[in-house]
C-alpha cells in the first residue's frame, strides 16, 4: 500500500472510531506530505507495509507528534491540538515546522510500533472472568499475549457497568461503561492470584518516559481515553516479559497448578503474527488443552478481527473438552459490547 493510501485508510478508521481530529490530521498527511526533509523521506522510503495491517506508519507518526505535545517540547503544535481549535492551514503549518525542528526525535519514535493498550477492551475480560468464576469457582492465573504495557492484566481491579448490572470491586481503579448490547453477563467472583504478560517490545508503565510514549499513541481529541489510561498506569502492578510470545508460552503452559484456572488471552494481537507462527501457537495451546484436568482447567479468550466490518470477534475455548463459545463482538476501542453468554455443558 502506498503511503498516501495508508494515511487515507487510517483516516477512515479514525472516522469509524469517532476521532474527527485524527481524520483531519491523517487526511492532511495524505494530501500534503511530500518527500523532502529527513522524516518525510524516511516515511516515503518505508521498506515494509505502511498500512494498519502492517507497520501502521500513519499511527507511528501521529503518536510521535502527540507525544511531543504531551511532553511540552512542541508548544506551537500544542496550540493547534485539542482542546485548542485551529484551521487546517494552521495545523499543517505547525506539523511541518515540528517535522523539521524535531526531526531527530520523531525519527527515533518512528522505530516503535503503536501500542495504545486500550483499557476499555477489559470490558470483555471482566465479563469473561466473571463467567469463568461462576462456572468453575477457581482462582485465576492470567497470561496475556501481546500485552503491551500490561494494563489489561489489571482487569479484575476495574469495574464494569453492563446495562443494569455492575461487576467488579466496590472501590475499583476505574469503571468502564460501554454501550452494552445483547445478553447481560454472568456475575461471578473472580479471584486473580497471578498475572503475567509477554510482548515483543513492552512498554514499562512505571517508567515516566515509557508512560508518556504510551499516552502519545492515544488520540488527542479523546481526553477520556487519556484519563482512563493515566489511572490504569497509576495502579499498575503486573509483570510483562520482553520476548516472543511463542517462545514464552510453552514454559507458561507447563506451569499447571491444581485448584487454579489458567486463562490465556490476546486482544488484537494474534492477527499480527505470521501465519506459521499462529499455527504453531494454536498447536501449543491445543496440546496444553489436551493435557488439562478438571482440577486445573485451561481457557483461552480471543478478541481479534475476523474480516467483518464491525468490531472484533470474541471467542472462548475451555479445556478439558475444548468446548468453544461465541461470546459476540466488541468495538476495537471497547466503546460497545454485543455480548453472548457462554452456554456451559450440563
Amino acid at each position: 500500500m502506498s503511503l498516501r493510501a495508508a494515511f487515507e485508510t487510517q483516516a477512515r478508521h479514525c472516522a469509524a472510531l469517532d476521532s474527527p481530529f485524527m481524520v483531519r490530521l491523517m487526511t492532511l498527511c495524505a494530501e500534503r506530505l511530500r518527500p523532502g526533509g529527513h522524516v518525510a523521506d524516511r516515511l516515503f522510503a518505508w521498506p515494509g507495509d505502511t498500512s494498519a495491517g502492517g507497520d501502521s506508519v500513519p499511527l507511528r507518526l501521529a503518536g510521535a507528534l502527540h507525544r511531543l505535545v504531551l511532553s511540552g517540547r512542541a508548544p506551537g503544535l500544542a496550540a493547534v491540538y485539542p482542546p485548542q481549535e485551529a484551521g487546517d492551514e494552521a495545523l499543517w503549518a505547525a506539523v511541518t515546522e515540528v517535522l523539521t525542528r524535531e526531526a531527530a526525535v520523531i525519527d527515533a519514535m518512528l522505530d516503535s510500533p503503536p501500542q495504545t493498550n486500550e483499557v476499555r477492551r477489559a470490558a470483555c475480560l471482566i465479563a469473561t472472568g466473571h463467567a469463568l468464576a461462576a462456572r468453575f469457582g477457581l482462582p485465576l492465573r492470567l497470561s496475556e499475549l501481546g500485552a503491551s504495557a500490561g494494563l489489561n492484566l489489571m482487569w479484575d481491579r476495574f469495574a464494569l457497568e453492563a446495562g443494569e448490572m455492575r461487576l467488579g470491586p466496590a472501590q475499583p481503579l476505574l469503571t468502564l461503561r460501554p454501550e452494552w448490547r445483547g445478553e447481560l453477563p454472568e456475575a461471578g467472583a473472580p479471584e486473580v492470584i497471578e498475572r503475567r504478560g509477554v510482548d515483543l517490545a513492552p512498554i514499562d508503565a512505571r517508567d515516566p518516559a515509557d508512560a508518556e510514549r504510551l499516552l502519545g499513541y492515544l488520540w488527542p481529541d479523546q481526553p477520556e481515553r487519556l484519563a482512563r489510561t493515566r489511572v490504569a498506569i497509576a495502579g499498575f502492578a503486573a509483570e510483562v516479559t520482553a520476548g516472543d510470545a511463542l517462545e514464552w508460552l510453552p514454559a507458561r503452559l507447563s506451569e499447571r497448578r491444581e485448584g487454579t484456572l489458567h486463562l490465556i488471552y490476546h486482544t488484537v494481537a494474534w492477527q499480527y503474527l505470521p501465519e506459521a507462527a499462529r499455527a504453531r501457537g494454536e498447536a501449543l495451546i491445543e496440546k496444553a488443552g489436551a493435557e488439562a484436568r478438571p482440577e486445573a482447567p485451561l481457557a483461552r479468550l480471543s478478541m481479534e478481527t475476523d474480516g467483518r466490518p464491525e468490531g472484533a470477534a470474541l471467542r472462548l475455548q475451555v479445556w478439558p473438552g475444548g468446548e468453544a463459545h461465541d461470546l459476540g463482538r466488541i468495538d476495537f476501542h471497547g466503546r460497545w459490547v454485543d455480548w453472548r453468554r457462554p452456554v456451559w455443558p450440563r
